[in-house]
């Protein structure tokens, strides 16, 4: 029995700037390494800019956290006491976004199980190798939580399910790389990469060059592959290499399936290319789950589903199926993989 902890994190292309600066901050947040690069002539502009967006990264993180006092944990204690209860503007859009997205997915995305995921040991920085009782799992199964279940009136939440509690790490962390592409466009800066924990998104180029980043491979130090991208595009990835423990050998990954309420072992990794538009970030987060919870057999059905023509998906068995368009866009930094290309 042991525990483990791993987190996917892109690399980047740093090489010398020449007559530019690169301003790079860190930070933790949302239960993962962030890190914001900007490149430009104005180092000042470009440290002002970068504290703008991780203030906000720090702001949602405290806003909605699923299981530290926040809006988020009221709204769920309400719910569990079977309240009706008032919500922010942002939180009661937040809820409406990701009902959408759970209802484009089929649901396999469902921020309504936090209390699924909570049964799993998930709601904790550190995870303990210890299964969850099977009639307390049951139970949760049999009430069928799902975000579907909240309705609003105005900003007024309430839910005839009192198993519904939310969670929003599946979705948060996109929404806050379309919040911080946002903030560095209006503050003068063109020309950037901001990464939480592997979901990424580009503004601009790199001294006229595409950034490049990598996909990290599930079971490999280093990349599975690179691949550039173009102005505010965005790519994400969900694996069960990131929030997981081991008991007796076998894998217990964070992303769970709301149709069994056990963790989905048919897949290490799946990685989604969004192009640019207004939910690139947030779409780059919310959608991968579902193609990697849909499992071998409908995988890309729901990537159809859900428009998605840039996937790659590493199997349990570590077979690697990626799609015609993102394969022509695929570089290797040793040998080229074998894979399976598909429509």
């Amino acid at each position: 029995m042991r525990y483990l902890l791993s987190f996917c994190f892109c690399l980047f292309c740093l090489t010398g700037c020449g007559r530019v600066s690169v301003q790079e901050q860190q930070a933790y947040v949302f239960g993962t390494r962030v890190e914001v690069l900007v490149v430009g002539d104005d180092p000042a502009l470009g440290r002002q800019a970068i504290a703008s967006v991780l203030r906000e990264f720090d702001r949602l993180h405290r806003a909605y956290h699923a299981w530290q006092e926040s809006e988020l944990t009221a709204l769920n204690l309400a719910i569990f006491e079977g309240r009706p209860q008032q919500v922010s503007e942002e939180l009661a859009n937040l809820i409406r976004e990701s009902q959408e997205l759970a209802k484009q997915g089929q649901y396999l995305f469902d921020p309504g199980i936090g209390q699924l995921v909570k049964l799993w040991g998930f709601h904790s920085d550190e995870f303990k190798a210890v299964l969850p009782p099977e009639v307390e799992l049951k139970r949760l199964i049999a009430a069928h939580p799902s975000i579907k279940d909240l309705s609003q009136n105005g900003n007024i939440v309430t839910s005839l399910n009192k198993a519904v509690s939310l969670d929003f790490g599946g979705y948060l962390k996109g929404v806050a790389l379309d919040r911080a592409a946002n903030i560095l466009r209006q503050q003068g800066i063109h020309n950037a990469l901001i990464n939480i924990g592997g979901n990424v998104m580009a503004l601009g180029s790199k001294e006229g060059r595409p950034w490049r980043v990598g996909i990290q491979h599930p079971r490999q130090s280093g990349p599975l592959a690179t691949v550039e991208l173009a102005d505010g595009e965005a790519i994400g990835t969900s694996g069960d290499y990131q929030r997981f423990f081991e008991l007796d050998g076998k894998r217990y990954p964070h992303l769970l399936d709301p149709r069994t309420g056990y963790p989905a072992s048919h897949t290490q990794a799946v990685t989604i290319l969004i192009p640019a538009g207004p939910k690139a970030g947030t779409l780059s987060d919310a959608a991968s789950k579902p193609v990697f919870i849909a499992g071998p057999e409908h995988w890309q059905e729901l990537a159809n589903l859900l428009g998605l023509e840039q996937v790659i998906r590493v199997a349990a068995d570590g077979q690697i199926f990626v799609t015609e368009k993102l394969a022509k866009r695929l570089k290797y930094t040793g040998a080229k993989p074998e894979l399976t290309v598909v429509p």
